[in-house]
């Protein structure tokens, strides 16, 4: 894990894998052995120990941990990939490891940073949470495990650099592609000696800090709960504040959740009591220090979390994939009408549906390729002369669905691909907004804007429209510029509503 203030082959170890002759489901997640994670935390140890003492970006105990993970992996039947880059003059690795199977327009993605600091062999920041996720890819194969959704592992290189290696992959992901990914778990620090359980907060329950993640992010913090709940620990939420990878992957609309014991924080009295351990000592002592060795692992706090991480994979991934009810693409005319009510005041940039043309004002402000297909909802699809020519003016502009027949039970989720883009003289008088018209209106999502520059991205969202189950509703789509003469664009993609 980074200081938040930063810019933000050796021997392979052999551990059996049994491959049954049919693919089957694991009837329950599985208890991750302790003594297997642990094995590579000492082959991590190896690795620094015979490179200078560390495993950190550049130097030659990071590509041999990149190695060893690739080559556990391969020989378990993942595709993987050593992805490279670089950054400060030097090249580093993300080791990407996908499994066979599952819907490739719903992937889990599970990941932790491998690299260590230049002062010690990071053992357990972030040696932990990769042996942690590795074990359970092993565990995988093992079991030959047939998710519904697609798996794909991550190992990320120069996390403590500033998350470069897990920020490389999201910025040369296709648009199509990030929008596949339905859920990131990210896993750093998961044996601090003097462990507290932290979930990261995915609604913003705890009420203070960076706010939520994306719409789904709750969905993966209720899973990690459930299970430690299952085991009778208490865990306590912890903010999306930007120190590890899940950063990416929220900057772009990807739910994300995962698990923390702790860094250079204190831990208090009430923790202590919560917990265990030493209250007015650090949750990690030897937090970026020579001193972080396989010494420095808590093996309880290890345990639970490598179990927690299987937990989530096995009940993520299997889960029935939900029933489509009703989706649009918007690659046909489907009956959508704008201005539905008479009342938008944009002169310019009204909804329409469309090619849509790329346009630049200080990076990209409306996007030129859709999710999927070629056309998407757009806020004036035209590029014009200049970015500012088509974008929002004046006000609203709208534009409503045709009917959409509800079933009557089960759990109903309306999700679609969104992005608003804006330059800095935008507000948060400008906005985003999306409403299911039925027996009553209620806004599900919004999107404010702000007085800084934002680039347009593809993000996913979700929300749960079980209350209007039974009913013939419209889902009204809005954005506004309202902030004077401010550089406003949107998108929409997508659309669909699934019963679970």
């Amino acid at each position: 894990m980074r200081i938040l203030r930063s810019i933000a082959m050796s021997a392979i170890l052999t551990i059996p894998l049994t491959l049954t002759s049919a693919a089957v489901s694991a009837a329950a997640p599985p208890d991750i052995p302790l003594a297997n994670v642990k094995a590579h935390l000492t082959q991590f140890q190896s690795i620094a120990t015979a490179n200078g003492g560390n495993r950190a970006h550049g130097r030659p105990g990071y590509l041999a941990s990149a190695n060893y993970v690739k080559g556990l992996l391969d020989g378990a039947g993942f595709t993987t990939t050593l992805q490279s880059f670089t950054y400060n003059g030097a090249t580093g690795y993300n080791v990407i490891a996908d499994w066979p199977g599952g819907d490739p327009n719903d992937v889990l993605m599970v990941g932790a940073h491998l690299d260590s600091v230049s002062a010690g062999p990071g053992i357990n920041d972030n040696g932990s949470g990769s042996a942690a996720i590795l074990e359970t890819a092993l565990e995988v194969a093992r079991q030959n495990l047939t998710p519904n959704k697609h798996l794909r592992f991550a190992w990320w290189g120069a996390e403590e650099l500033g998350l470069r290696g897990s920020q490389y992959y999201v910025n040369n992901l296709p648009a199509a592609e990030r929008a596949r990914i339905k859920g990131y778990l990210n896993f750093d620090m998961v044996g601090s000696p003097n462990a507290g359980y932290f979930v990261y907060d995915g609604d913003n329950s705890d009420g203070t800090g960076s706010g939520p993640g994306p719409a789904g992010s709750a969905q993966l913090e209720k899973t990690l709960q459930d299970y430690f709940t299952s085991i009778g620990v208490p865990t306590r939420g912890t903010d999306f504040d930007g120190r590890s990878d899940y950063g990416p992957f929220i900057a772009v609309g990807i739910p994300a959740g995962g698990t923390f014991t702790g860094a250079e924080g204190i831990k208090s009295s009430s923790q202590a009591s919560l917990w265990g351990g030493t209250a007015g000592q650090a949750f990690d002592p030897c937090y970026h220090r020579s001193c972080d060795t396989s010494a420095n692992i808590n093996d309880t706090a290890l345990d639970r979390n490598a179990d927690a991480i299987a937990y989530a994979v096995w009940t993520i991934a299997t889960a029935t994939p939900p029933t489509v009810v009703w989706q649009d693409t918007f690659e046909t005319a489907t009956g959508w009408t704008a201005n539905p009510n008479g009342t938008d005041t944009a002169t310019t940039g009204q909804w329409e549906r469309g090619d849509p043309a790329a346009t630049t004002s200080s990076g990209a402000k409306q996007l030129g390729t859709t999710v999927s297909g070629v056309n998407d909802l757009v806020t004036g699809r035209l590029a014009g002369a200049s970015a500012g020519e088509h974008d929002i003016d004046g006000g609203v502009t709208s534009i409503q669905s045709p009917p959409v027949t509800l079933p009557s039970s089960g759990t109903l989720k309306l999700g679609f691909s969104w992005y608003l883009a804006h330059g800095s003289n935008a507000s948060s008088a400008d906005f985003l907004r999306v409403k299911v018209v039925g027996s009553t209106t209620t806004q599900v999502f919004q999107q404010l804007g702000a007085a800084t520059d934002r680039d347009g991205a593809w993000g996913a969202a979700e929300v749960d429209v079980s209350s209007f189950a039974g009913q013939s509703v419209r889902i009204l789509v809005e954005a506004a510029d309202a902030s004077g003469a401010s550089l406003v664009e949107a998108g929409v993609d997508d659309v669909r509503v699934t019963r679970q």
